[in-house]
């Protein structure tokens, strides 16, 4: 049976942000185009005993709108990603259980198994 962690408040909530914001920003990164600048396109060699041909449309670079937003994104997952990481909950646990309970952590928003 795994152990369990008496996880304070503030940390589970941060870890809930953390990942609702991440998968906010991955969500908003798949609309935006491949590169932050504009940059043409390219298409790479066959590949051998294939049909398969590697290539990328231009890239119109970035909106006006598109640049701050991910930079916002990115700040907000960094502050979130410390939080958490360095939050002084991690000193009460042992060293040797430190992975467990960061794993423990990551899953404590889901229900619990019956």
């Amino acid at each position: 049976m795994p152990k369990t962690f008496p996880f304070p408040q503030d940390l589970l909530e941060a870890q809930v942000t953390l990942r609702e914001t991440r998968a906010a920003y991955e969500e908003y990164a798949r609309t935006l185009p491949w590169s932050a600048e504009p940059m043409p396109g390219w298409e790479g060699d066959k590949q051998l005993h294939s049909s398969y041909r590697s290539h990328k449309e231009d890239s119109p670079g970035y909106t006006e709108e598109q640049a701050p937003e991910t930079v916002r994104f990115r700040a907000r997952l960094l502050e979130l990603s410390t939080a958490v990481s360095t939050h002084p909950f991690w000193d009460s646990v042992d060293v040797g259980d430190r992975v467990e309970a960061r794993m423990a952590l990551k899953h404590a928003h889901e229900p619990a198994e019956a």
